[in-house]
């Protein structure tokens, strides 16, 4: 299994980092495919969270030969409305994301964490959200919403032909079911699975149910005995 973080967050050399390089996710998307040649992977099962999935399908895309499955948990690729197209946000409210993480990154993560975790019963969870905010330098975290926020990737999904499995929660404000119902009908060999979990982060909020549907996809793990796993 590997594990990595993005240049940028996380235990991450944030010297490294570069404004232009990742100014797009397909600056990400080339760190991924480094990782892969570096390690010689192969057969590789993705499991992506939220923009790491279309990270993930990027890659894919650039490098097919070394992939086996992906695993979207989240997934979303556009968020912000486009006519008949539901991703959740206008421009007047991702702007104001991008204010807020200007002005006041603290004080955003202490709003967004428990709103995009969900689980009002659990503040530790929140509380653990926030602090993984918080490890990011506020310029950075604000480059990585823009690169977010402001990406479309629809049209890519027609030309992914790798099986992948879409874990959507029943209520996420980040990533609305109708994301994933449009990755879904618009990805050839994809699954998509409507969790009883809700907010962004299942795999932290409901690790067993979000760790079932992964295994029920890659058929509980046996048939991929041989395959590399990679987590972002």
């Amino acid at each position: 299994m590997v594990l990595f973080d993005y240049v940028g967050s996380g235990n991450s050399d944030v010297t490294q980092y570069d404004y232009h390089k990742y100014s797009t996710l397909e600056g990400y998307a080339c760190d991924v495919i480094d990782i892969i040649e570096a390690l010689g992977l192969k057969d590789i099962i993705f499991v992506g969270h939220s923009v790491s999935s279309m990270i993930g399908m990027i890659a894919a895309l650039q490098m097919p030969e070394a992939f086996k499955k992906l695993i979207f948990i989240g997934p979303s690729p556009k968020y912000l409305n486009d006519r008949d197209y539901i991703g959740g946000f206008e421009s007047a409210d991702i702007e104001t994301i991008f204010t807020q993480i200007a002005e006041d990154y603290v004080g955003w993560t202490k709003a967004i964490s428990p709103a995009v975790m969900d689980k009002a019963e659990q503040p530790e969870l929140s509380n653990f959200l926030q602090e993984c905010f918080e490890e990011t330098e506020p310029s950075i975290a604000l480059a990585f919403a823009m690169a977010t926020f402001k990406a479309d990737y629809r049209t890519h999904l027609r030309k992914l032909k790798i099986p992948s499995l879409t874990l959507q929660t029943s209520n996420d404000m980040m990533a609305p079911q109708s994301a994933g119902e449009y990755i879904h009908k618009n990805t050839r060999n994809n699954f998509l699975v409507v969790m009883k979990a809700t907010g962004h982060y299942p795999h932290i909020s409901e690790p067993e149910e979000t760790i079932r549907e992964i295994k029920d996809f890659i058929g509980d793990g046996k048939a991929n005995e041989l395959s590399n796993e990679i987590f972002a």
